[in-house]
């Protein structure tokens, strides 16, 4: 049957799959509202991730 086979796709595209015209969140986030705070936690990730690694590149180079 067709629609079983389309409703597993549609899921994983909506739902899985991050889409780059949508700033790497998935669809269903975009249109929940979720992309904002997703963004914004990837970035203090980034952030302590990039201070963390100037530590430790401080603590090799002394």
């Amino acid at each position: 049957d067709l629609e079983a086979q389309i409703e597993p796709f549609v899921e994983h595209y909506n739902h899985q799959r991050y889409h780059e015209a949508l700033s790497n969140v998935t669809p269903a986030d975009a249109y929940l509202g979720r992309a904002a705070s997703i963004l914004n936690q990837r970035e203090r990730i980034k952030r302590h991730t990039i201070e963390h690694r100037r530590l430790q590149h401080r603590k090799l180079a002394a």
